[in-house]
């Protein structure tokens, strides 16, 4: 698909992406780091601000592109600066406006949503609620209690309301091997109160959407508007591609009707709890 999308080269690291703000553009971010932050982390750059538009949009290399493709985007404040990107005001454009609303929500391919509707329908095969629980990663690890008394929480509600098991998809990072002596080792030696689904990267399901998906990526070449051509390996292992198992869980999750039970300031959850408001599972 000749010029439908453009890869933006420029590192992430150094590159704070602004929209109209008038400034010069390529000025010197005001965020540089100090001495002590380049010694510890062997920093060699500096960071200047770029303005989204007139880098990319009309009279650019990009401006036949349908779609940019930036490596990575963060809007999370740091020490006084906008990691990457800080296009806050563009929501004054009634033009972004627009983009953002139809942009809010974009669905998986059918593969990767009718995998997790299948796990949900056959092999659960009954009402259940999905519990999203990031635990090993940054901020998450030292929060256990909190995320796991949510769920206990949770749990004791619907208890009330029906009798027993009670299912439940469990999707996190944390190995079934290491659940020992967690909440969640709990969950599952409890099993006449509560029933236990988990989905692993080799299960058949994940293997099986991988290949699909494989297919279909092998008979396409997509060529960027910067000369530069993408092929899938023909090599790959299916079973290494995590971000499928990801994808299916997060389907499965849109599926329960039970409820749904995240990790707070997980941005997996709020994916899914977009899936979920747009009804994802009954398309």
């Amino acid at each position: 698909m000749s010029n439908c999308v453009y890869a933006v080269d420029e590192d992430c690291r150094t590159t704070v992406w602004t929209y109209q703000k008038d400034v010069e553009d390529g000025i010197l971010d005001p965020f540089q780091p100090d001495d002590q932050l380049k010694k510890k982390k062997k920093i060699s750059f500096v960071r200047r601000r770029r303005d989204v538009y007139r880098a990319l949009g009309p009279g650019s290399e990009a401006e036949s592109a349908k779609v940019l493709a930036f490596g990575t985007l963060f809007t999370a404040p740091y020490k006084g600066s906008e990691s990457y990107i800080d296009i806050h005001e563009a929501r004054k454009d009634p033009r972004i406006q627009s983009v953002m609303q139809k942009t809010e929500f974009l669905p998986f391919v059918p593969e990767i949503l009718e995998a997790g509707k299948e796990f949900a329908l056959q092999k659960i095969k009954a009402p259940f609620l999905c519990a999203q629980l990031r635990l090993l990663d940054g901020q998450f690890k030292n929060h256990w209690k909190g995320t796991f008394l949510v769920l206990k929480q949770k749990l004791e509600s619907l208890k009330l309301n029906g009798p027993p098991p009670i299912h439940i998809f469990v999707m996190t990072d944390l190995p079934m091997s290491n659940w020992t002596g967690t909440y969640l080792g709990d969950l599952l030696k409890d099993s006449d109160a509560f029933k236990i689904s988990v989905l692993r990267g080799d299960d058949n399901l994940i293997v099986e959407t991988a290949n699909k998906l494989m297919d279909i990526a092998r008979g396409k070449n997509l060529e960027s508007v910067s000369k530069r051509s993408y092929t899938v390996d023909n090599h790959c292992d299916p079973q290494s591609f995590t971000d499928i198992l990801l994808y299916v869980e997060q389907t499965v999750c849109s599926c329960a009707s039970l409820g749904f039970v995240g990790t707070t300031g997980s941005t997996i959850a709020e994916t899914i709890e977009l899936m979920r408001k747009y009804k994802a599972c009954s398309g």
